[in-house]
This record gives structure tokens, C-alpha cells and sequence, in this order.
């Protein structure tokens, strides 16, 4: 059996596990052509840091955040003992609505959470100009965007602070790890302050972790697929539990400590190979993305202007929540990378309701009702791309 991962990871090879003097730190600043970056434990350690120290600074308490976007963010925010307030989508995209962003920011607003969604770049210039007009912080979650850029800028160095995710399965990976960045040279030397404070070494998580990246390295392949993704898939799709199907089953508990040498290494080694696996992804997503957008009935989300994306996966928003489901029952369990990024909009998860502000968010709702998403892996060939389109063809008429 073969399996197709639903997102474009860079793959390991032996190699990589073999530590060669490369500095991760310094080797990740020169790929991003930033000053300086801090590892983290996670992407999700990444924001708690960066709220940590900015509400030092201030006694405001909102954080607006999209209410279609990773479960964690919210969950970030909470664990800060600060308030997230929602704000709906545009109709038919991941971008915040303009009209109701531009009403729920005030004088007790901390930060906007901007994400840039999947790889696509988010537009920053209504953001950029609220957080101006108010005082607010402006953070960028450009979690699967690493190597992104918004107007020949990395995404994640335009607002005050950014953070990337090298989880399982992006674009590079130490199993679990972020990357944090700012252009605030005296923020930077803040973000490490709090770092030091709130995530020590533990030896207990850099075991397992590194343990779980060799499982990774082993089983991320077509062939260890089956085992590692697919058979917890089918599993949980069997029981009805979407949730756990797509990974967002989180909780409070968020671990917070430092990143171990070995695991750094690790990603240094891979890093080398990182660029020539974005421009390949791109070409790839460049003659997929023609085909795919042909399809009449659907949309399939690009850049906003100015920005020059990574392609782990297609996002896909079938004419309804109909054809949507009906292109899953046929694709979800095929092996073929097809799936859903997130189940819910953040309202209508169950650990996140009663602890969220501003729940009307209709356009969010109806966003996570009709996307999909499709693969962008080396290892999807092109006769299974080509029963993708059939498939989803087939429901979007």
C-alpha cells in the first residue's frame, strides 16, 4: 500500500540525522534574509511568547483572531489569560472582513493574529493600518508559510512579530518546533527574555521528540504512510470522530520548553534542500492550479496581491456543504492526500465554546463547511491528480 500525506512535507533522508556543524539559527536567518530567528518547542510556543512579553507592555486584553483558523491559536491565547475575539471572514476567503475587523478593534485591543492560511499570503494592509491607528500589536501566524513573502518581504517580518510551524509534515521539520521572528531588534532580546522564564530544557520532551522525529524520518515515505497516517485516519472516520481525523484534538496543556541540539541539527541538515523543494513544489502547484481552477463551480484560494505563497496543498471551496461531503466520501479514505484543514470555524469547537468572544461569524461557518483540500506531495502522480479532478468534478455539478 501507498499513501499520499495531505500536506507537502520535506522528507528526511539518513543524512540529515547526522549532525555536520550546521548552526540551525543562523543557517534559518540566511534562507530568510532576516537578521536573527529564535527556535521554539512549537509554532504555538512561538505566539505564547510573544503575547507574553508584548502584555507586559499593556494592560489591553482583546486579541482579535479569524474565527476560521487553527484551534491552537485561540487556545494560545487563553493560556495567556488574555481574550480572544473573533472576526468573520470575507465571503468565500481566509481574509479577515474589512467592515466588522475595522469594528471590533479598540482602545483595549492588544494584537490582531494575522494568518497567513495553508501557505497563502493573507492581505496585511487594513491590518497594518488599524494596528497603526490604534496602537495595536500585529502578529503573523505564517505557520505553513516558511519561505512566503508579501511585497518581496518573508510574511512574518511586516507586522511586529511572526512565527512558522516546523510541526510534522511542513515545509521543514524538527517533528515539533516554531520559529520566531521580528525586525524589533529590542523586541528580539525581550522574546528571548521570556523564552529563558517560561520554556526551559526538559529532558523528558526532547527524548520523545526526538524519538518521534526518528519515527518520522522512517515513516514518512509512501510506504510507512499507511501505517503512521492512514490507518488513524480511517480509524477515526469510522467512529465519526472528525476531529481526531484531521488532527485537532487539542487541549490546554501546551508544552513549553526548549529545542535540543540534535533535533536543531537535524533541521539544519534538511534546510539545505528546502529551497529547491519550494521552487519544485511551486512549478508543480503552478500546472495543478490550472487544472483544478478549471473545474466550473469551484474556487481554489491564491495570494492576495503582493504575495508569493508556498504550496503544500490545494484549498479547494466546493459550491456547497453538499458537494463538499460528497467529494469526501469518495476521496478522504482513497490514499490520495484529500482531506479538510480544519473540521470547524473556532465557534463550534467543543473545548473552545463558552470561552470566546464575538461567535457570529456566519462567513467563517460556511467557509469550514465547503473546503477542502488536495495534496501538493511529490508523491501524488498524475493519474491520481487526474481522478481527484474527476471525482470533485463530479459533486461540484
Amino acid at each position: 500500500m501507498r499513501e499520499v500525506p495531505p500536506t507537502a512535507g520535506l522528507p528526511l533522508v539518513w543524512r540529515d540525522l547526522i549532525p555536520a556543524g550546521h548552526h540551525l539559527e543562523h543557517d534559518l536567518a540566511d534562507f530568510l534574509q532576516v537578521p536573527e530567528v529564535q527556535i521554539t518547542c512549537s509554532g504555538t510556543a512561538a505566539q505564547i511568547i510573544t503575547l507574553r512579553t508584548i502584555q507586559r507592555e499593556s494592560k489591553r486584553r482583546k486579541v482579535i483572531l479569524p474565527a476560521y483558523t487553527c484551534p491552537l491559536v485561540a487556545l494560545a491565547v487563553l493560556h495567556c489569560g488574555l481574550d480572544p475575539v473573533l472576526c468573520d471572514l470575507a465571503p468565500g476567503h481566509f481574509d479577515f472582513d474589512p467592515v466588522k475587523l475595522s469594528a471590533l478593534c479598540d482602545d483595549d485591543t492588544l494584537a490582531i493574529v494575522a494568518t497567513h492560511l495553508g501557505g497563502r499570503v493573507a492581505n496585511l494592509d487594513l491590518i497594518l493600518e488599524l494596528a497603526s491607528d490604534y496602537g495595536i500589536w500585529v502578529l503573523e501566524d505564517a505557520a505553513q508559510s516558511l519561505g512566503a513573502t508579501w511585497e518581496g518581504q518573508p510574511v512574518g517580518m511586516i507586522g511586529d512579530a511572526g512565527f512558522y510551524s516546523m510541526a510534522v509534515g511542513k515545509g521543514l521539520t524538527t517533528y515539533e518546533g516554531g520559529i520566531l521572528l521580528t525586525r524589533d531588534a529590542t523586541l528580539r532580546t525581550q522574546l528571548k527574555s521570556t523564552a529563558a522564564d517560561i520554556a526551559p530544557f526538559k529532558w523528558n520532551w526532547e527524548l520523545m521528540r526526538s524519538v518521534e522525529l526518528l519515527g518520522y524520518a522512517a515513516l514518512y515515505q509512501p510506504w510507512g504512510l499507511p501505517l503512521a497516517y492512514g490507518l488513524p485516519l480511517r480509524r477515526a472516520l469510522k467512529q465519526g470522530h472528525l476531529i481526531e481525523a484531521v488532527g485537532d484534538d487539542f487541549s490546554d496543556d501546551i508544552p513549553l520548553h526548549q529545542v535540543g541540539s540534535w533535533r536543531k541539527a537535524v533541521g539544519a541538515n534538511a534546510l539545505k534542500r528546502l529551497p529547491d523543494f519550494i521552487r519544485n513544489t511551486g512549478a508543480r502547484a503552478s500546472e495543478r492550479l490550472a487544472r483544478l481552477s478549471a473545474i466550473p463551480g469551484i474556487s481554489v484560494l491564491t495570494d492576495t496581491w503582493g504575495g508569493q505563497g508556498t504550496w503544500p496543498f490545494f484549498m479547494v471551496l466546493m459550491p456547497n456543504a453538499r458537494a463538499r461531503d460528497a467529494a469526501l466520501a469518495r476521496l478522504w479514505e482513497s490514499g490520495q492526500g484529500v482531506s479538510r484543514l480544519y473540521i470547524h470555524a473556532l465557534p463550534d469547537y467543543p473545548y473552545l465554546q463558552g470561552r470566546l468572544i464575538n461567535t457570529d461569524t456566519p462567513c467563517a461557518r460556511d467557509f469550514a463547511s465547503r473546503m477542502l483540500t488536495v495534496s501538493n506531495s511529490l508523491w501524488l502522480d498524475d493519474d491520481a491528480f487526474a481522478r481527484i479532478l474527476t471525482e470533485i468534478a463530479s459533486s461540484a455539478s
